[in-house]
Protein backbone atom coordinates (compact mmCIF):
# COMPACT_ATOMS: atom_id res chain seq x y z
CA UNK A 1 0.00 0.00 0.00
CA UNK A 2 1.07 3.37 -0.53
CA UNK A 3 2.23 5.62 2.43
CA UNK A 4 1.75 9.23 2.34
CA UNK A 5 4.31 11.00 4.42
CA UNK A 6 4.10 14.69 6.16
CA UNK A 7 6.81 16.24 8.45
CA UNK A 8 5.69 19.49 10.20
CA UNK A 9 8.99 22.22 9.79
CA UNK A 10 7.19 24.24 12.61
CA UNK A 11 7.39 22.72 16.64
CA UNK A 12 4.38 21.35 17.45
CA UNK A 13 4.32 22.92 21.46
CA UNK A 14 0.69 21.70 22.24
CA UNK A 15 -0.55 18.11 22.98
CA UNK A 16 -1.99 16.06 20.14
CA UNK A 17 -4.90 14.77 20.41
CA UNK A 18 -5.49 11.46 18.65
CA UNK A 19 -9.07 9.47 18.43
CA UNK A 20 -9.58 6.28 16.64
CA UNK A 21 -13.34 4.72 16.02
CA UNK A 22 -15.63 7.41 16.08
CA UNK A 23 -17.94 4.78 13.96
CA UNK A 24 -20.30 8.14 13.16
CA UNK A 25 -20.33 9.62 16.74
CA UNK A 26 -18.29 12.39 17.88
CA UNK A 27 -19.89 13.10 21.28
CA UNK A 28 -19.36 16.49 23.03
CA UNK A 29 -16.84 15.42 25.65
CA UNK A 30 -14.31 13.99 23.10
CA UNK A 31 -14.81 17.85 21.47
CA UNK A 32 -13.90 19.26 24.81
CA UNK A 33 -10.93 17.32 25.85
CA UNK A 34 -9.59 17.73 22.51
CA UNK A 35 -9.31 21.44 22.93
CA UNK A 36 -5.94 23.10 22.84
CA UNK A 37 -4.40 20.20 20.47
CA UNK A 38 -1.95 21.43 18.32
CA UNK A 39 -3.11 18.89 15.39
CA UNK A 40 -5.48 16.06 15.78
CA UNK A 41 -4.89 12.44 14.20
CA UNK A 42 -7.74 10.02 13.62
CA UNK A 43 -6.93 6.43 13.23
CA UNK A 44 -9.49 5.29 11.09
CA UNK A 45 -13.25 4.07 11.48
CA UNK A 46 -14.25 7.82 10.97
CA UNK A 47 -17.90 6.10 9.61
CA UNK A 48 -19.52 4.64 6.71
CA UNK A 49 -22.24 7.43 5.91
CA UNK A 50 -22.01 10.24 3.80
CA UNK A 51 -22.45 12.72 6.47
CA UNK A 52 -19.77 10.92 8.90
CA UNK A 53 -16.69 12.96 6.59
CA UNK A 54 -18.38 15.81 9.51
CA UNK A 55 -16.51 14.59 12.10
CA UNK A 56 -12.86 15.35 10.39
CA UNK A 57 -14.79 18.77 9.93
CA UNK A 58 -15.34 19.21 13.35
CA UNK A 59 -12.50 18.32 14.24
CA UNK A 60 -11.10 20.54 12.09
CA UNK A 61 -12.57 23.30 13.52
CA UNK A 62 -10.42 22.64 16.73
CA UNK A 63 -6.87 21.92 15.34
CA UNK A 64 -5.03 20.47 11.72
CA UNK A 65 -6.46 17.24 11.15
CA UNK A 66 -4.92 14.05 9.93
CA UNK A 67 -6.51 10.83 9.23
CA UNK A 68 -6.18 7.06 7.85
CA UNK A 69 -9.12 5.09 6.45
CA UNK A 70 -10.09 2.15 8.41
CA UNK A 71 -12.19 -0.76 7.30
CA UNK A 72 -15.73 0.68 7.37
CA UNK A 73 -14.56 4.08 5.71
CA UNK A 74 -16.06 2.93 2.96
CA UNK A 75 -18.01 6.46 1.69
CA UNK A 76 -17.03 8.60 -1.24
CA UNK A 77 -15.44 10.93 0.67
CA UNK A 78 -12.92 8.05 2.44
CA UNK A 79 -11.33 7.52 -0.52
CA UNK A 80 -9.00 10.30 -0.34
CA UNK A 81 -7.71 8.83 3.12
CA UNK A 82 -4.48 7.03 2.72
CA UNK A 83 -3.97 3.57 4.51
CA UNK A 84 -1.01 4.38 5.96
CA UNK A 85 0.62 7.79 7.15
CA UNK A 86 3.94 8.71 7.77
CA UNK A 87 4.22 12.00 9.67
CA UNK A 88 7.47 13.63 11.61
CA UNK A 89 6.62 16.07 14.56
CA UNK A 90 9.56 18.03 16.04
CA UNK A 91 11.52 15.12 14.52
CA UNK A 92 9.84 12.11 15.71
CA UNK A 93 8.96 9.59 13.52
CA UNK A 94 4.77 8.14 13.69
CA UNK A 95 3.44 5.92 11.52
CA UNK A 96 -0.70 6.01 11.82
CA UNK A 97 -2.17 2.78 9.80
CA UNK A 98 -6.39 1.84 11.45
CA UNK A 99 -5.35 -1.82 11.89
CA UNK A 100 -2.13 -2.98 13.62
CA UNK A 101 -2.14 -6.23 11.47
CA UNK A 102 -1.73 -3.95 8.97
CA UNK A 103 1.77 -2.76 10.06
CA UNK A 104 5.12 -3.60 8.71
CA UNK A 105 7.29 -4.17 11.37
CA UNK A 106 10.21 -3.00 9.95
CA UNK A 107 9.05 0.17 8.64
CA UNK A 108 11.29 2.77 10.32
CA UNK A 109 9.29 4.74 12.92
CA UNK A 110 9.36 5.90 16.93
CA UNK A 111 5.81 5.34 17.16
CA UNK A 112 3.26 3.19 15.88
CA UNK A 113 -0.05 4.74 15.91
CA UNK A 114 -3.28 2.88 15.40
CA UNK A 115 -7.09 1.85 16.46
CA UNK A 116 -9.42 -0.51 15.38
CA UNK A 117 -9.69 -2.96 18.58
CA UNK A 118 -11.35 -0.37 20.29
CA UNK A 119 -8.58 -1.16 23.17
CA UNK A 120 -6.25 1.47 24.74
CA UNK A 121 -3.18 0.80 24.70
CA UNK A 122 -0.13 2.98 25.67
CA UNK A 123 3.22 1.20 25.88
CA UNK A 124 6.79 1.02 24.63
CA UNK A 125 7.86 -2.63 22.89
CA UNK A 126 11.38 -3.05 21.62
CA UNK A 127 12.10 1.05 21.82
CA UNK A 128 8.79 1.89 19.89
CA UNK A 129 5.99 3.27 21.57
CA UNK A 130 2.52 1.16 20.50
CA UNK A 131 -0.48 4.09 20.84
CA UNK A 132 -4.20 3.07 20.51
CA UNK A 133 -6.48 5.69 21.52
CA UNK A 134 -8.85 3.31 21.91
CA UNK A 135 -12.76 3.92 20.88
CA UNK A 136 -14.27 7.59 21.25
CA UNK A 137 -17.53 6.72 19.36
CA UNK A 138 -20.12 3.75 20.12
CA UNK A 139 -19.28 1.90 22.68
CA UNK A 140 -18.04 -1.45 22.25
CA UNK A 141 -18.52 -4.56 24.59
CA UNK A 142 -18.40 -3.16 27.96
CA UNK A 143 -14.83 -1.22 27.02
CA UNK A 144 -14.36 2.05 28.02
CA UNK A 145 -14.55 5.12 26.02
CA UNK A 146 -11.51 7.04 25.43
CA UNK A 147 -8.74 9.22 23.32
CA UNK A 148 -5.53 9.98 23.53
CA UNK A 149 -2.76 12.63 23.65
CA UNK A 150 0.59 12.53 22.73
CA UNK A 151 3.54 15.23 23.74
CA UNK A 152 6.53 15.02 21.11
CA UNK A 153 9.57 17.76 22.60
CA UNK A 154 13.13 17.19 22.60
CA UNK A 155 13.33 15.30 25.48
CA UNK A 156 10.47 12.46 25.01
CA UNK A 157 7.82 11.56 23.30
CA UNK A 158 4.94 10.38 25.82
CA UNK A 159 1.30 9.31 25.49
CA UNK A 160 -2.05 9.41 27.73
CA UNK A 161 -4.84 7.71 27.57
CA UNK A 162 -7.97 9.57 28.43
CA UNK A 163 -11.35 8.61 29.74
CA UNK A 164 -14.40 10.50 28.44
CA UNK A 165 -16.67 10.95 31.44
CA UNK A 166 -19.85 9.44 29.91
Amino acid sequence: MNNDHVDFDAPIDAPVGVIADTHGTLRDEALAMLEGCGLILHLGDVGSRDRDAEILARLGELAPVLAVRGNVDTADWAERLPWHLDLTINGWRLHLVHDIADFDAEAPCDAVLHGHSHKARNEWRDGRLLFNPGGAGRRRFSLPLTLGKLWADASALRGAILHLPV
